[in-house]
């Protein structure tokens, strides 16, 4: 007798979204060409928090856009200044990287803001606060 399981998992269009705008990035050669750095999007109640790994960058090696809906991540990492002769083993990303995002339209641009710490970069983009609905009385 022949079994199977199949594993259920909760359905997020916007982690399909993502999945395929970042796949369609690569393909275009969107992705700035030197390194990718890893990214997490979470969202709570009042924000959408994007953190990305870059370990060795200063503040100043990055630059961070919001406009028409877009988060854009972009950068460099200088190659070691150290004197060698040769290379034995080349793992981590140098170079420039280019990372963006869309996020919903409904975001307070004002309130943006951004860390660095401990090699770990983190954006919180707040929601903008919707206008509440209320009853008007007629006088």
């Amino acid at each position: 007798m022949l079994r199977f399981f199949v594993a259920v998992t909760r359905w997020d269009p916007l982690r399909d979204l993502l999945a395929l705008q970042e796949r369609m990035e690569r393909l275009s050669g969107h992705d700035g060409g030197g390194w990718t750095p890893p990214v997490d999007i979470f969202e709570t109640a009042e924000a959408f928090v994007v953190t990305a790994e870059l370990p060795g960058l200063q503040r100043s090696d990055i630059d961070i856009r919001y406009q028409d809906g877009q988060l854009t991540l972009q950068g460099t990492r200088r190659t070691p200044d150290e004197p060698c002769e040769r290379y034995h083993r080349v793992e981590r990303g140098h170079g420039g990287f280019f990372r963006r995002f869309a996020l919903p339209a409904s975001i307070d641009t004002q309130a943006i803001i951004a860390d660095l710490k401990d090699g770990v970069l983190t954006v919180t983009v707040p929601k903008a606060s919707e206008a509440a609905a209320r009853r008007i009385d007629v006088s």
